[in-house]
């Protein structure tokens, strides 16, 4: 589902610019300190997401991106290419660009941000994400999926509102968009997973951090907040991020269900 028309794998494949995943990770949660290295069925979370994110055939290849030695360690026990990044980035897309650039990715590629705690990420989502690239004027998609009311409360869920054709509008932590007494709206939740071409990517990085983006705690509104245009692409697989430990279960069950 989505908001492009569907092609083969194979019609994309041949027609996208070349495609690079970069999962951030940092140690100093505020809400859960060694969040990467989070034990989720005897695997670090950081393994789970890469090796999802290592299963889109899209994908030329897939590094991490960090900070901090204890999860370089843990990394490189476990094969997972890392590259070692500044501890001063306000953002983790900021981290991923310093990574790409160590990386020295052309400089037509499309950079994907991985977030490092989707460990029930689906290696689908990923091909819906960089698809819409085979078009020449797209510059940064996202992925959203439907949520209920009774979700759109939590803080911890980003929601997202976009125009008709695919054109994010906004983000926040609050309800949007407001339900009316007599209204039926639906509702997105905001899945937080990016992909930029490389010269987005330098432009975001070399933007000061935004009002909004401050504010909410939400990078992606440096990206609005300077006209550049971010397409929303609505996906049906089931995800789930951990923002606190009592995720950890939660995200346990899904990952059994669909490894």
């Amino acid at each position: 589902m989505g908001f492009y028309p569907i092609m083969t794998d194979e019609n994309h494949k041949n027609r996208l610019p070349p495609c690079y995943g970069i999962i951030p990770a940092r140690y100093g949660s505020k809400r859960f300190p060694g969040k990467p290295l989070a034990d989720i069925l005897g695997k670090p979370m950081i393994l789970h997401v890469y090796e999802r994110a290592r299963r889109c055939p899209q994908l030329s290849s897939v590094f991490l991106a960090t900070d901090d030695e204890r999860i370089r360690l843990v990394a490189q026990k476990w094969d997972i290419p890392v590259v070692m990044t500044r501890t001063t980035h306000p953002s983790g897309m900021d981290r991923v660009m310093e990574a790409a650039a160590k990386l020295k990715l052309p400089t037509d590629s499309v950079v994907v941000n991985i977030q490092g705690d989707e460990p029930a990420l689906q290696p689908a989502m990923l091909t819906q994400l960089v698809r819409p690239f085979s078009a020449a004027d797209v510059q940064a998609t996202t992925l959203a999926r439907e949520i209920n009311a009774t979700q759109v409360g939590n803080p911890d869920l980003v929601k997202v509102v976009f125009a008709g054709d695919g054109r994010a509008l906004y983000f926040s932590r609050s309800p949007i968009p407001h339900q009316g007494q007599d209204q039926k709206n639906r509702f997105y939740g905001h899945i937080g997973i990016y992909a930029l071409r490389m010269k987005v990517l330098e432009k975001f990085v070399a933007l000061a951090q935004s009002r909004l983006e401050i504010t909410e705690r939400l990078e992606q509104l440096r990206l609005l907040e300077n006209n550049i245009t971010i397409h929303i692409v609505v996906t049906d697989h089931h995800t789930c991020g951990v923002d606190r430990p009592e995720d950890i279960e939660t995200v346990s069950k899904i990952i059994s269900g669909i490894t």
